[in-house]
């Protein structure tokens, strides 16, 4: 099968590209700035922007299936402002499906996001479940993945977490008590070339998360203990810390904004681990903690 992976020289997308290439497919990485360096030598690698309509087009001739997974990081405001996310989630997805269309490919697999909602609390949890309603009212056979944090080789959650919450004396908006579901990107990508093999789940939205449910406080304990450093959290009320990165995000440079606060008041895991929808339990699935060790 000839798939066009878009965002496919990322984190996500260079583990996925080496899942596909194994499994037999002939793959096509679109990216801005393509990086082949992680890449299989067979992986073909075209630039284009996905906010640009023109600029990404000719890719989808001949494709038998598109993999979505551009996204811009939950965890840092965008360079540009919250706008960001509408510009780069829901037009570049409206750019994608158009093209997909125009070129009868037949698959769309959406990267999408735990908690995706056209009305939720955070410009990108809006972006998100925006993108999914123009992925759902098209005409292709999709699959829509909306997974917790990912985490590996590469990722940027255990690096963040660590920025986020220093070493030793640790202060942490409402002490640290947000939840995520970390999964190890080793058992995302095989879900996602599943989704691409099996009809099955034509037309079927998934939440997948991996065995542990942890507090960002316990992120941190696990994080800075694999470097042999403690953790004693410092608990900040959350308006206290909405405050100050509110005032933080309007300083050129600064990482974090009011986007960012929003989004450590709600938990970040599954209300039904999908999963079992690919043969997978989550006792088989990989551990923070085995993969920090």
């Amino acid at each position: 099968m000839k798939v066009l992976v878009i965002g496919g020289s990322g984190f996500i997308g260079t583990n996925l590209s080496r899942e596909l290439v194994d499994r037999g497919h002939d793959v096509t990485v679109l990216a801005r700035n393509p990086e082949d360096d992680e890449l299989p030598d067979s992986v073909k690698t075209v630039s284009g922007d996905v906010t640009d309509y023109d600029s990404i087009e000719g890719a989808f001739e001949g494709q038998h299936a598109v993999i979505f997974l551009v996204a811009l990081s939950p965890l840092f405001k965008p360079k540009g402002g919250d706008q960001k996310h509408l510009e780069i989630h829901l037009g570049g997805t409206e750019n994608a499906v158009k093209a997909a269309e125009a070129h009868d490919v037949k698959r769309f697999i959406q990267m999408s996001a735990l908690g995706a909602d056209p009305d939720g609390p955070t410009a990108y949890i809006r972006a998100k479940g925006q993108a999914e309603n123009v992925v759902q009212a098209s005409e292709l056979k999709w699959t829509i993945f909306r997974p917790s944090v990912v985490f590996g080789e590469g990722g940027e959650f255990v690096s963040f977490t660590k920025k986020l919450a220093p070493p030793y004396v640790t202060p942490l908006p409402g002490g640290g008590k947000t939840r995520f579901q970390p999964i190890w990107v080793g058992d995302l990508v095989p879900m996602l070339a599943d989704a691409l093999d099996d009809d099955a789940h034509v037309g079927k939205t998934y939440e997948v998360g991996g065995p542990e449910r942890l507090t960002l406080a316990e992120v941190a304990k696990l994080a800075h203990g694999a470097d042999g450093r403690s953790v004693t959290v410092v608990p900040v009320p959350m308006g206290l810390a909405g405050v100050g990165l509110s005032i933080g995000g309007m300083l050129p440079g600064f990482p974090m904004g009011s986007d960012q606060y929003r989004s450590l008041k709600f938990d970040n895991t599954t209300s039904d681990n999908d999963v079992g929808a690919f043969d997978r339990a989550e006792a088989d699935l990989k551990t923070l903690s085995a993969y920090l060790n």
